[in-house]
C-alpha cells in the first residue's frame, strides 16, 4: 500500500527509472569515478552513489530504493558546474553543484524543491541484505513472456530440477508500480520468496507490473478488472507448462496482491487450487488509506488538528474518485495542495498520479465477496506492528469473510511489520534500515502451511 501524506509529501528519489542519457559536455579527471553522499531528507537521509565515466556519461545507485546503475542525463562535469537529471521521474529530479577540494557541494532539486547534497569521493556502501538469494541456485530459472490482450506480461519462472508435475504459485505485488521482485526500500521480497519456495519444490512465476520492466501498458490507466485479468493470464500460462501440475496452481498476494489473489480465484472459472494472502487488506480500500494515514501520522509525531485535517480531506477527495469524478477529484486535489505551504505542496505529477482509474479502483474495491466467495485452501497472514494494513481494523473481519471457507487460516505473528520484518514500532520509515527482508519464521509457517495442503511432487 502507498504510505504518507496522499498528495502533500514530496519523494525527493523515485526507483522507476528509465534508461537515459548523455550531455555535451566531456568528464574531467578530477570528477571521474564514484562518489556518494546523503540527501538530507527529513526523518531519513537517502544515500546515493553517482558514477562519472569517460564516455561522457554518469549513472546513480539509490540503494534505499532497489535502484542500481541507472543511467543519468544532462551530465556536466566542469570543475565549476557539476550537474546531471534522472530521466523520466516525476519532478525532474537531478543535483547542481561544484567541485570543492576532494567533495562536490550543491543541492538536490525536484518539484522546485532543494536540499542540501555533499559528495565525497569513493563508492556508496551497499546494504546489508543477508537473505539475498545468491547463486548457484538449485533449480532452474527462466525469463518467461505471455499476453493478456493487447499487454504482454514479462516475468521470471522458477522450478526444482526434476520433470515434474509441480505445483506452482504466481506472486502478485503490493500497489504501485513494482518490478517482478518487488524491489522495494532496498529488499528483493519476492526475490526470497521464490527462492524459499522453489527450493522446497514449487514452481514460482513473479512478474513485472503494467509497465515496469519488460511489461506493458500502464499501471494508472488500469483497473481492478484489469489487473484481475492479468493474474487470470498468468495462471493460465502455468497450467499450460507440461512441467506443473495444473491442477495444483495457486496465488500468493502481498498487501494490495492480498486484494487480487482473491478476485481472481473467486472467479468461477479460476481454476485456482489455492491461495495466500500476505497483509492482505479485508476491508475497502478507502478505510484501509484512512486508518494507515491516522497511524502512520501519529506515529510522526503530528498533532491531532493536522491529522483531524488530513482524515478530512482524504475522506472527501476519496468520496470524489469513488463516485466516478476523477476530474472533480484532481480539481478538489488541487485546490487542497494550492492551500498549503509551498514546502509542503506536492508536484503537478504527484497529484496526476494519485487521480487515476487505478487509484479509484484501490479506493472503491470491497474485497468481501471474494473473500466470502473462497472454498480452496486459504491462508492469511499478518504483522501486528503493521501501519499499513491494520491487524486491529482487517484481522477480525479477514476470519469473518473466510468463516464459510472449510480451510481457511488466519495468522498474525507478533513483532513484525507490513513486509514481515522484525520491528519495534512497524514505522514504513524503518523499512530500509532493517536487513531482515522477512522474518524466517514467516518463510518456515508459509512454507509448512503450503507442504501440508499442497504437497509438492
Amino acid at each position: 500500500m502507498r504510505t504518507g501524506r496522499v498528495i502533500v509529501s514530496v519523494l525527493f528519489v523515485v526507483a522507476a527509472l528509465v534508461t537515459g542519457c548523455s550531455s555535451d559536455e566531456e568528464a574531467g579527471p578530477a570528477i571521474q569515478g564514484p562518489w556518494h553522499g546523503d540527501i538530507e531528507v527529513p526523518g531519513q537521509p537517502i544515500s546515493i552513489g553517482v558514477t562519472f565515466a569517460e564516455n561522457d556519461s554518469a549513472t546513480i545507485d539509490i540503494p534505499v530504493q532497489g535502484v542500481r546503475a541507472a543511467p543519468l542525463k544532462d551530465v556536466r562535469t566542469e570543475p565549476d558546474r557539476v550537474e546531471f537529471t534522472i530521466p523520466d521521474v516525476p519532478g525532474d529530479p537531478g543535483f547542481r553543484g561544484k567541485l570543492d577540494g576532494e567533495q562536490i557541494t550543491g543541492d538536490w532539486v525536484q518539484s522546485g524543491q532543494t536540499t542540501p547534497l555533499v559528495l565525497r569521493r569513493g563508492q556508496i556502501e551497499n546494504l546489508t541484505r543477508p537473505q539475498d538469494p545468491k547463486p548457484p541456485y538449485p533449480y532452474r530459472s527462466e525469463d518467461v513472456t505471455y499476453r493478456n490482450g493487447d499487454i504482454t506480461i514479462a516475468g521470471t519462472l522458477t522450478e526444482p530440477e526434476g520433470t515434474g508435475p509441480f505445483p506452482a504459485m504466481l506472486l502478485i505485488t503490493g500497489s504501485g508500480p513494482q518490478d517482478r521482485n518487488e524491489d522495494l526500500m532496498g529488499h528483493r521480497p519476492f526475490l526470497l520468496l521464490a527462492d524459499t519456495f522453489t527450493r522446497a519444490g514449487y514452481a514460482v512465476l513473479r512478474t513485472d507490473d503494467r509497465g515496469v520492466g519488460g511489461t506493458s501498458g500502464k499501471l494508472d490507466d488500469a483497473t481492478y478488472a484489469d489487473l484481475a485479468g492479468d493474474a487470470a493470464a498468468g495462471v493460465a500460462f502455468l497450467r499450460e507448462r507440461p512441467e506443473i501440475d495444473p491442477a495444483k496452481v495457486g496465488l500468493f498476494g502481498h498487501s494490495e496482491g492480498g486484494y487480487l489473489a482473491p478476485l481472481v480465484a473467486a472467479r468461477p472459472d479460476s481454476n485456482v487450487a489455492f491461495a495466500v494472502l500476505m497483509a492482505g487488506p479485508s476491508v475497502v480500500g478507502a478505510d484501509v488509506l484512512i486508518e494507515q494515514n491516522k497511524v502512520i501520522l501519529a506515529a510522526a509525531g503530528e498533532p491531532q488538528d493536522k491529522i483531524d485535517e488530513q482524515v478530512d480531506y482524504l475522506t472527501q477527495w476519496s468520496a470524489l474518485l469513488r463516485s466516478g469524478d476523477i476530474d472533480g477529484a484532481k480539481a478538489f486535489a488541487q485546490q487542497h495542495n494550492d492551500s498549503l505551504p509551498p514546502e509542503e505542496r506536492a508536484s503537478q505529477e504527484a497529484i496526476d498520479s494519485f487521480n487515476t482509474p487505478y487509484m479509484t479502483s484501490f479506493l472503491t474495491y470491497d474485497p468481501k465477496p471474494a473473500l466470502e466467495a473462497l472454498r480452496i485452501p486459504v491462508l492469511a497472514f499478518f504483522g501486528d506492528k503493521d501501519q499499513q494494513v491494520l491487524v486491529s481494523q482487517n484481522e477480525a473481519p479477514m476470519r469473518a469473510n473466510l468463516a464459510g471457507d472449510p480451510d481457511a487460516t488466519v495468522y498474525t505473528f507478533p513483532g513484525l511489520n507490513h513486509l514481515m520484518q522484525p520491528t519495534e514500532t512497524g514505522k514504513p520509515s524503518e523499512y530500509a534500515t532493517i536487513e531482515t527482508t522477512i522474518d524466517p519464521a514467516v518463510l518456515t509457517y508459509v512454507t509448512d502451511w503450503l507442504t501440508q495442503h499442497i504437497p509438492p511432487r
